[in-house]
């Protein structure tokens, strides 16, 4: 046994290793014991995270965790095996399953991810990710079975309540034996399509983490991390490494390396114009650009290409004042064009306002200001205060910011409201 980490250590330790080892080993069982019975699979796992808990309060760390668990996790699930008559003869494949990933951990090479670990993964994710299954109880279901997240963070991470997060995921698994979902990646012919809603949730995981909606923190780094390994994992698959695979992680990467720059230590908001960009990753800049050029490859042309090249714009700009705005404009009309979203002609009208001047982005927001989606957007109204202000007009300005203020978001973002309203001279 290894020494005895203090005890408040032990249980992030655990935490870590069940985080990156849960997937895995749920995802084995599910494919041997079939989708029906996600329940049981997850009861295992869970087992070992428990034991573990309980054990290595006294007895210490093992040389090597993550076999432990995986020791752990097998030797429950045979057991439970040899109750349930229906499943009695699955026992050999769990021995066989579990072998490989217990033979991986002790060559201490449990970071790195089999051909058939993959398989394995890749086939919960696409069962999870299923369009037949609500978008909501697919990111649930995603991050309970892949990520190893518990309900009650869930709940937290999207500010739902945790009897919510829970009834989705009992819908979800209904859905998977109802429709008799399978646990297998798509045929060839259906792969690109099936692709894309796990592209959505992955995406939808990264904006959550990444700008929170509500809260006490803006960024929720654990929903980033896990958007990006997610994403990262597909692109090791020979069927699941495509272009717009590519440009989501692009994507994802540049928006990523801001991080550092966003907010203080204190939590305090920063706008792009506002950040220190010697702050950002260039590291994790270099890696975008990389997977924005793999992007390039085929004729499939996709949002996240637009996405990732207006954030490559940004990326470029050594500082805020050297931002090529007209090309921003250009990829945002390309982008409008394909997704006629509110929220991104939003964002292009701002893109606007830098190019042209700020009446010109008033303009181009009124355009889109009585659109239903966007009247509990707090950004519309913070945006026109921000303009109306660059214009010279307080009271207008700090009226919009008032209006911002009525609306959900975060609490970082409050503060930056009320700090606008201070300057201004408003409460």
């Amino acid at each position: 046994m290894a020494v005895l980490t203090p005890k408040q250590e032990l249980p992030e330790l655990v935490d870590h290793l069940f985080r990156h080892q849960a997937g895995r080993m749920i995802a084995t069982l599910v494919r041997v014991f079939g989708p029906r019975h996600i329940d049981l699979a997850e009861e295992v796992v869970q087992d070992a995270l428990l034991k573990a808990l309980q054990q290595w309060s006294y007895r210490g760390i093992p040389d090597n965790p993550t076999a432990w668990l995986i020791q752990v996790a097998k030797n429950r699930a045979l057991d439970l095996l040899r109750r349930e008559s229906s499943l009695q003869e699955k026992t050999d494949e769990i021995t066989r399953a579990f072998a490989a990933q217990e033979s991986l951990a002790n060559q201490q090479l449990a970071s790195q991810t089999t051909s058939e670990q993959l398989d394995d993964t890749l086939g919960m994710i696409f069962m999870a990710c299923h369009p037949a299954i609500p978008r909501e109880g697919r990111v649930a279901l995603t991050l309970k079975t892949v990520g190893g997240f518990g309900t009650s963070e869930i709940a937290r991470a999207f500010l739902a309540k945790e009897p919510t997060v829970a009834q989705r995921l009992v819908r979800a698994k209904r859905l998977i034996r109802e429709e008799g979902i399978s646990f297998a990646l798509p045929s060839e012919k259906e792969m690109s399509a099936r692709l894309d809603s796990v592209l959505e949730v992955l995406y939808l995981l990264f904006n959550e983490g990444y700008t929170a909606h509500a809260g006490e923190n803006l960024v929720r780094a654990d929903l980033v991390e896990e958007a990006l390994r997610l994403c990262s994992l597909l692109l090791q698959h020979t069927a699941t490494k495509q272009p717009k695979c590519h440009a989501l992680l692009s994507l994802m990467l540049f928006q990523t390396a801001r991080l550092p720059a966003r907010t203080n230590e204190a939590g305090e908001l920063f706008l792009l114009s506002e950040q220190d960009r010697t702050r950002w990753d260039r590291p994790l800049i270099y890696l975008g650009y990389r997977h924005l050029e793999q992007s390039a490859a085929g004729e499939e042309f996709t949002e996240y290409h637009l996405q990732a090249a207006i954030a490559a714009c940004h990326a470029a700009a050594s500082r805020f004042e050297l931002t090529d705005w007209a090309e921003i404009v250009r990829l945002y009309d390309l982008l409008v064009a394909l997704n006629p979203s509110p929220v991104i002609a939003l964002n292009r009208a701002v893109a606007v306002a830098k190019w042209k001047g700020a009446e010109a982005g008033i303009r181009a927001i009124e355009e889109i200001s009585e659109h239903p989606a966007l009247q509990h957007y707090y950004l519309l109204p913070a945006t026109l205060g921000d303009l109306w202000r660059e214009l010279g007009d307080a009271p207008r300005a700090a009226d919009f910011y008032q209006q911002a203020l009525h609306q959900p978001c975060s609490e970082p973002e409050r503060r930056f409201l009320t700090r606008r309203l201070a300057q201004l001279g408003q409460t």
